[in-house]
């Protein structure tokens, strides 16, 4: 059994390591930040995608990083799944390829408002996210 004193310097020796700890990483982490965001290829497009994704309330219906509604597809890794080309089409006319279906909301976007989403979408997908989300045909081809 520990006396007051030991037990005092045990809480306050376990609270001081425990504090440089978690200090020492947050510091490796908001080391890491900038090379995981990709923040070098943040351009002027992105932002407006980033822009046009908020005044649309995109999320109110889509997944982004796994934040968002989950009524419409994950949209993450969408350039890297489906390519800018079907991405234009898509996004010009959701009908498309899906006709009579359940379908996106026609925007009526510019060829520019259409180029600066496919910019975010593309930025987005090249995020480091250690994994995420997870690609289920890779498991299932194994």
């Amino acid at each position: 059994m520990l006396s007051k004193s030991q037990a005092k310097f045990f809480f306050v020796g376990g609270t001081l390591l425990f504090t440089l700890i978690f200090l020492g990483l947050t510091v490796d982490t908001m080391k890491k930040i900038p090379a995981q965001t990709n923040s070098e290829n943040l351009t002027e497009e992105v932002k407006a995608g980033k822009k046009l994704w908020d005044k649309n309330n995109c999320m109110g219906c889509h997944t982004l990083l796994g934040e968002g509604a989950y009524y419409a597809p994950e949209l993450t890794k969408s350039y890297e799944r489906r390519g800018e080309g079907w991405l234009k089409v898509f996004l010009k006319d959701p009908e498309t390829f899906y006709p009579g279906q359940r379908k996106m909301v026609k925007y009526n976007f510019t060829d520019t408002e259409i180029d600066s989403l496919i910019a975010f979408l593309k930025w987005i997908g090249e995020i480091d996210l250690n994994g995420f989300p997870p690609n289920h045909k890779k498991k299932a081809e194994k």
